[in-house]
């Protein structure tokens, strides 16, 4: 079968963990919203496959349900990335595909991208260029392998050309849209789940965060595999709860460990509000009320930014400079004493002030959906030539 994809097949968009969902539905949007309509084939590989929360995530964000699902299920990273590799193939060999459009910088991401590249077939990246420096994370990976291979890649900072040119990439493949995680943001920021709501179908009483709260989210395996690391981590959020209340939306995987390493005890106290992992909505609606967020998490950051909340990052690097440099992020690490002394400030100042950067507009998808059907028309009336 040839691997070349005629005009009419549509542009693949693929899918596999839960941040994945945020970052394409405005381009799932923006593409059927476009003049012409740009054909979609919308792959859930089901690298995440908490069905409940991915039924909650399409719901909130008016995502179409996919049209394939490929139940990869979980794995070590090895089996899980030849596993999509594999049951994504037949899925060109069956529909064709015009492009394939990745986000993010999963497993699946880097997967697909592979697929397509091997089989000729434009491979399209959106969030590009972002670095943490870091080789031991696996997601950074990822996001080198999928830029060498892609055919067009989509930034959220102009800075990412810099990373993207110092690793040979020719600049002609590079275009700075903006960022599709903020147009979900600005998208559903009035449908927002408040927070005393919340806490209130949680069991808890509302009262308890009518002075301010900040929220806790953690989930890295550097964060929360690690006995040591995860004790210092929580003993230093138990003193900052004695301050300000702290919801932890926490992790099926940070809970478990909780209970393995003996700290349980730590989040029995007044100062703790323990829930289970929050839908989207939910999440916004925490973070927008919030004095102050605590987190481990990439989008978070910029979420907290775009919002002009708080943010400490307990990490010792960001993929996302734009939101320590412009907007309201700072690095706190996983130094007990940097994690209590960013708080002590934020409780005294109100924190980093910030901005939202360069075209975080809430149009980005549009963006990327009036440039790629403009590359895409060019090359094919190239090819027919």
């Amino acid at each position: 079968m040839s691997s070349t994809p005629a005009k009419t097949a549509p542009v693949i968009c693929v899918v596999g963990a839960r941040p994945n969902y945020m970052k394409m539905a405005p381009i799932l949007r923006a593409f059927a919203n476009h003049s012409p309509v740009i054909p979609t084939l919308l792959v859930h590989t089901g690298q995440h496959y908490d069905a409940a929360m991915n039924d909650r995530l399409f719901s909130d964000l008016e995502l179409p349900r996919p049209d394939i699902n490929l139940e990869v299920g979980s794995g070590s990273h090895a089996v899980q990335t030849a596993e999509v590799m594999k049951r994504f193939e037949p899925v060109i060999d069956e529909h064709g595909a015009r492009a394939v459009l990745v986000v993010g910088d999963v497993n699946s991401t880097l997967a697909c991208a592979l697929v397509a590249a091997k089989r000729h077939i434009p491979v399209v990246h959106v969030e590009s260029g972002l670095r943490s420096g870091d080789r031991r994370m696996p997601e950074e990976v990822n996001r080198v392998l999928t830029d060498q291979i892609s055919d067009l890649l989509y930034t959220t900072e102009r800075s990412a050309l810099d990373n993207l040119t110092r690793e040979g990439i020719a600049a002609e493949r590079v275009h700075f849209v903006g960022n599709v995680m903020i147009d979900t943001l600005v998208a559903n920021r009035r449908k927002a789940v408040p927070a005393d709501r919340i806490l209130a179908e949680a069991g808890y009483d509302p009262a308890r965060i009518e002075n301010g709260y900040g929220v806790v989210t953690m989930h890295r395996p550097s964060n929360v595999d690690v006995p040591e690391t995860l004790t210092r981590l929580i003993g230093a959020l138990h003193q900052v709860s004695q301050d300000l209340p702290l919801v932890f939306a926490m992790h099926p995987r940070t809970r478990k460990n909780i209970e393995a390493f003996g700290l349980a005890h730590l989040l029995d106290s007044p100062g703790f509000i323990v829930l289970p992992p929050q839908g989207y909505l939910e999440m916004v609606g925490l973070m927008s009320g919030a004095r102050i967020v605590l987190t481990d998490s990439g989008g978070m950051q910029e979420e907290t930014t775009a919002l002009g909340v708080p943010c400490l990052t307990m990490r010792e690097n960001t993929e996302r400079p734009i939101t320590v440099e412009q907007g309201t992020n700072t690095m706190v690490g996983v130094s007990a004493q940097a994690i209590l002394d960013g708080a002590a400030d934020v409780l005294a100042t109100g924190g980093k002030g910030g901005r939202a950067p360069e075209l975080w507009d809430g149009c980005a998808a549009e963006r990327i959906a009036a440039h790629l059907n403009e590359w895409l028309e060019r090359k094919e009336e190239a090819e027919a030539r």
